[in-house]
């Protein structure tokens, strides 16, 4: 069953929505790791809006060069909208596009133009930070030596953590509502939520020297209509 988002609080919705989760079918289809695929994920379980979440193993270079011939930009995630009345199906291509899409369609985008903006905004600062990340991330897959990422973590990824970690934190302890933007959860709590769980793994993120971050992101893993799909989601590193 469908999930109507309302502008303060997401409740089940018997009339339309049955009508329309039998219509629209969501295909979300991406590796077999949380990466840029976890958000939108993380958005349909949130929603109570069923999918069909599409994992190709990250390991089958084959199965995905395969795949690859038919996506649009070349890359994951896709989100693929089918209409089963009419048979119309459109591909949505672009982590950041897909969440945007989805937190629109399920009311995690913000509640005003100016909160949307800064939803946003938020999403603009990770990915600002995600270049120096996908340094290490890309040190760490392709196995280089210890000696190297200890040079990338200190020389490239820590002092954009430093700039990034202090806007974050500036952002929570001008809101009183534990959230990043507003009084209810965005799709930037999620992105960031996400990306600090991956720090943790990498040893980027130590959530007992940064309590103000490690309190934002035990609300957010603590989320209700979340808890269980974290709970039983495969381990995975990034």
């Amino acid at each position: 069953m469908l999930y109507l988002c309302l502008r303060d609080y997401c409740q089940p919705i018997k009339l339309y929505l049955h009508y329309r989760s039998a219509m629209i079918q969501y295909k979300l289809i991406y590796f077999d790791v949380r990466g840029l695929g976890e958000v939108s994920r993380q958005l349909f379980h949130l929603a109570g809006c069923e999918f069909e979440d599409v994992k190709i193993p990250r390991n089958d270079e084959q199965a995905w060069l395969e795949l690859k011939k038919s996506t649009p930009f070349g890359q994951l995630p896709i989100l693929k909208i089918l209409d089963a009345e009419s048979q119309n199906e459109i591909e949505i291509p672009q982590s950041s596009a897909i969440g945007r899409y989805l937190a629109n369609q399920f009311g995690y985008a913000g509640k005003t133009p100016e909160e949307k903006a800064m939803v946003d905004a938020v999403i603009d600062q990770f990915k600002d930070f995600l270049v120096s990340q996908k340094r290490l991330t890309l040190a760490v897959r392709t196995k280089k030596s210890e000696e190297e990422i200890n040079r990338v973590k200190e020389d490239i990824v820590t002092p954009a953590k430093d700039t990034y970690f202090k806007i974050l934190k500036k952002l929570l302890e001008n809101n009183s509502s534990g959230f990043l933007v507003g009084n209810d959860i965005t799709w930037a709590d999620l992105q960031i939520s996400d990306n600090l769980t991956t720090l943790d793994g990498l040893g980027i993120f130590v959530p007992s020297e940064e309590p103000i971050l490690a309190k934002f992101h035990e609300k957010i893993m603590n989320t209700p209509s979340l808890k269980t799909y974290f709970e039983q989601r495969p381990a995975s590193l990034l």
